[in-house]
């Protein structure tokens, strides 16, 4: 089963979505106060049906939330891709993964060699791009900025969807109609929550530069690609608890951080939702299913 046939019914038209609630500990607390179980039990409301028999790729599959994506794919029946740059333990210990290693996103000709390794295969019905960077370094006025840190953060976080989406395009690897780009960004590339989130301290100036630009490329992508049928969205993951946001868990308890394996069920239930439909690249936040803005 593809993509396009899984979705069909419930995607022809996109659902209904408000705006999220920016400041991140209000909206976890106003969660729990309402036992809006969408966020405090993703399982009352999951349908993983539309993987059964899809094919997904995920870059980035070898640790962190994207692992926990290879595998939640791969339990609920879709024939994964798991594209990383050196295969872990875990990643090779799924079933019915193929793994496509040496995936260096920074790498035009990497990202080539990925879609020749699947050209004339059975089209992707999803892509996932997931690979990201997000470096324990200084970034801010006071303690310095590490330029080279950003502009790797850049790279990695922003072209990185770029090179990888393009590759597959120009082979053919994409189902067309009805595949899906989905990338994974962050609620920190949001311009107008730094009012918010990030009042009156600024910092991780790579970080949320990296992240807005990847949204301007999904929002680019939507409209490119919507004549070929191929539907593009813009997940922020929520706030999971990994390597990555370890430097973050003093804050994970008041703001609702969950495991990886929670993780990446909220992140596939949306996007099963997202259809050629949504307007434009929705900024969708995994955690409620709301919409972000820009």
């Amino acid at each position: 089963m593809s993509a396009q046939s899984a979705t069909k019914g419930a995607a022809a038209q996109p659902p209904a979505r408000g705006f999220t609630e920016p400041d991140q500990v209000k909206r976890y607390a106003d969660a729990k106060a309402s036992g809006n179980k969408r966020v405090l039990d993703i399982d009352s409301v999951y349908d993983p049906a539309w993987m059964k028999g899809a094919r997904v790729l995920v870059t980035g599959a070898n640790r962190g939330i994207g692992l926990s994506l290879a595998k939640e794919a791969a339990r609920c029946g879709a024939v994964v891709v798991g594209a990383c740059r050196k295969p872990s333990d875990e990643l090779a210990a799924i079933e019915n993964v193929e793994i496509v290693d040496g995936v260096e996103v920074t790498s035009s000709a990497a990202c080539e060699a990925l879609a020749e390794s699947l050209a004339g295969k059975d089209p992707i019905d999803v892509l996932i791009n997931n690979a990201g960077y997000f470096p324990d370094v200084s970034d801010d006025f006071t303690g310095g900025l590490n330029f080279e840190e950003n502009l790797k953060q850049y790279d990695i976080c922003a072209v990185g969807p770029l090179r990888v989406t393009a590759a597959l395009v120009k082979k053919g690897c994409l189902r067309q109609p009805g595949g899906k780009v989905i990338n994974i960004t962050s609620q920190g590339g949001s311009a107008l929550w730094r009012q918010v989130q990030n009042a009156n301290k600024g910092g991780d100036y790579g970080h949320h530069m990296c992240k807005a630009a990847a949204n301007m490329c999904g929002v680019l992508m939507a409209e490119e690609l919507r004549p070929k049928g191929i539907a593009v969205a813009n997940l922020h993951p929520g706030f999971n608890r990994t390597g990555m946001t370890k430097k973050y868990e003093h804050i994970w308890d008041i703001e609702g951080a969950v495991e990886c394996e929670v993780g990446a069920k909220r992140v596939m239930h949306e996007i099963g939702r997202v259809g050629l439909l949504d307007s434009g690249a929705p900024f969708i936040n995994c955690e409620d299913g709301l919409l972000i803005p820009y």
